[in-house]
């Protein structure tokens, strides 16, 4: 036993050994600017006149809470990521329990819902940008052939923020589908069969076996996907950098904005931290149901 013991030991010196490079590289890469902005979040740092000379303590943060317009870009990100994680949640568990359901052409099925997911965050920006163009996108041609009247998709404040939402629904909803049909293609079968021989109605068995059985997946994926929504910030810089207005400022592009184009970069800072925090939380949440879901 004292000498497996010791070879576990040398393996795991071995394994940290190997690893300790790429734990280095990685903690200059995430953990420095962390560290960083964390710093300068307490001091009134400009970059007109860069410096820690002005120490503001939890100014920053005072400020952020107390701004009209982070408050505003907070709401409206929170508006966001409602409407993308819930209607991308809906569409994505019908699609999957039909995929589940087929049988012929899965993998057709799978190719083709996988290829938006595949394309970047740019890219889909700027192809969506051109096709929803007001005077050269298809969209406006093809209603344009029916005799409707072309629409700017991007131009009016309600239009562009629910065609942002559209375009991330399109992008991400693939996602969706591809985790909660992992869920429904584990649950075993017996439950089922039971409930066949039962009588029970389609309704009944998805009501009573599948919902109770996939929840602990269910939630581990919305908040996966409420935490990269919250992120968001490609599309809305590709397509409305935060416009018409600030009817699209989701708050990454807004802290962006705050710290190159304010060159306020403490406060900046301090409304990164606090949106930090938020994530992190969920994260937390996450790695617990994660962990029930092992269980």
């Amino acid at each position: 036993m004292a000498h497996v013991t010791t070879m576990e030991r040398e393996n795991r010196r071995f394994g940290w050994l190997l690893t300790a490079p790429g734990l280095v590289l990685l903690a200059a890469v995430v953990l420095f600017p962390i560290i960083w902005a964390g710093i300068t979040s307490f001091f009134n740092y400009s970059l007109i006149f860069p410096g820690y000379d002005d120490f503001a303590g939890l100014g920053n943060y005072a400020k952020a809470a107390d701004d009209g317009e982070f408050l505003h870009s907070a709401w409206i990100t929170l508006l966001f990521v409602v409407a993308v994680v819930g209607i991308q949640f809906v569409a994505g568990f019908v699609v999957a329990l039909m995929l589940n359901d087929a049988r012929r052409g899965k993998t057709v099925y799978y190719l083709i819902l996988l290829c938006p997911l595949l394309i970047n965050p740019v890219v889909v920006g700027l192809m969506w940008r051109m096709i929803l163009h007001p005077t050269l996108g298809i969209v406006n041609w093809l209603l344009g052939t029916v005799g409707i009247e072309p629409v700017n998709w991007l131009g009016a404040p309600d239009m562009a923020f629910w065609t942002v939402v559209l375009v991330d629904i399109w992008h991400q909803v693939s996602f969706m589908v591809v985790l909660l049909l992992a869920g429904l293609s584990a649950l075993p079968a017996e439950p089922y069969e039971a409930a066949r021989v039962d009588g029970a109605t389609p309704f009944q068995r998805f009501w009573h076996i599948t919902l109770p059985m996939m929840k602990p997946v269910i939630v581990v994926t919305l908040l996966i996907r409420m935490i990269f929504a919250i992120k968001t910030y490609d599309i809305i810089y590709i397509m409305t950098r935060g416009g018409p207005g600030v009817a699209t400022d989701l708050i990454s592009y807004f802290i962006y904005r705050r710290a190159f184009v304010s060159l306020d970069l403490g406060e900046a800072c301090a409304m990164a931290a606090m949106l930090l925090i938020v994530i992190a939380g969920l994260t937390a949440v996450l790695w617990r149901s994660m962990r029930q879901v092992q269980d």
